[in-house]
């Protein structure tokens, strides 16, 4: 977990240097760290990027709105008292009040996610790699027991260590497994039953991690990429693979082509993650936008 510890020290100075600290507590009060959150401020939508979750946000329906907050804060004289005038506003329906609520997921985005967005999204995407193969080679047996130990598949329910006792049947609408870079330690979903089964999980953060630091690229690491055996080895990556398919596509040792991830990892261009007794690699984001922009070969 020192990836979030990291992330969450950083994002502390960020707004103790006169970062959004109001939105930071608004959202914090919607957002509590255990217990209920409102399912509304995690559209399905947003999968289409954050302009489209906040129009989602933004065209949330008053009676759902209103439903998600009062179970949020309760509906009890004396806990609607101890309630922010302007989350009952918010629950009211009043658009000034939502446009703040927009307002803050924006600043919060921009200050403290955009900065970690490279390596976010680096984990993420190496957890769909794993998890992708995983289904290739084991099927959904094996990706739902590549899961544990948060979740358990006893075939036909799955076990997750959630935080309350609850049970969701789908019904045969299937499941969503989302993997988070932000999610800790256990899964978490909707808590409305009636919307789409959803399940977020943690991605590992025990796995391999990259020789540089994250926060930067090493300049003599990039000056090492100028080699024509590893702009193969980086072409070569576009499908992820482990250290022994690596070299085999390559046609070279498993030891050089192991130097040659070790190079790219160090300029923050491929990301490696243990699985079982293998390392899988695969690229960054970083790594496939200057794939995207280069003109290079496999063949020797």
């Amino acid at each position: 977990m020192s990836a979030l510890r990291d992330w969450r020290r950083r994002a502390r100075s960020v707004v103790g240097q006169g970062g959004p600290v109001g939105s930071v507590r608004m959202l914090g009060a919607l957002l509590p760290a255990r217990g209920y959150f409102p399912d509304f401020l995690t559209p399905t939508a947003a999968e289409e990027g954050l302009d489209a979750g906040l129009e989602a946000i933004r065209s949330t329906p008053p009676r759902r709105l209103r439903a998600e907050l009062v179970q949020l804060t309760g509906s009890g004289p004396a806990r609607r008292r101890s309630t922010p005038v302007w989350m009952r506003n918010l629950a009211g329906g009043d658009h000034d009040r939502m446009s703040d609520l927009t307002g803050a997921i924006r600043a919060v985005h921009n200050s403290v996610i955009v900065p970690e967005w490279t390596e976010a999204e680096a984990w993420v995407e190496g957890d769909r790699a794993r998890r992708a193969r995983t289904v290739r080679d084991a099927g959904v047996h094996g990706l739902l027991g590549s899961l544990r130990p948060l979740v358990r598949w006893h075939p036909p329910v799955l076990h997750v260590d959630y935080p309350v006792d609850r049970d969701l049947h789908l019904s045969g609408r299937g499941l969503r497994l989302i993997p988070s870079y932000f999610c800790r330690r256990t899964p978490i979903a909707l808590a409305d039953p009636e919307l789409r089964p959803v399940l977020v999980y943690p991605v590992d953060h025990s796995a391999v991690r990259p020789a540089a630091d994250p926060s930067g690229t090493d300049p003599q690491a990039l000056s090492a990429l100028l080699g024509r055996t590893r702009a193969r080895t980086l072409v070569a990556l576009h499908d992820t693979a482990t250290t022994g398919e690596l070299a085999r596509r390559l046609r070279i040792s498993p030891a050089s082509a192991s130097q040659h991830v070790y190079v790219l990892a160090a300029a923050n261009l491929v990301r490696s993650q243990r699985v079982g007794n293998q390392v899988l690699h695969t690229l960054t984001p970083l790594g496939a936008a200057l794939l995207c922009g280069t003109c290079v070969t496999t063949e020797s």
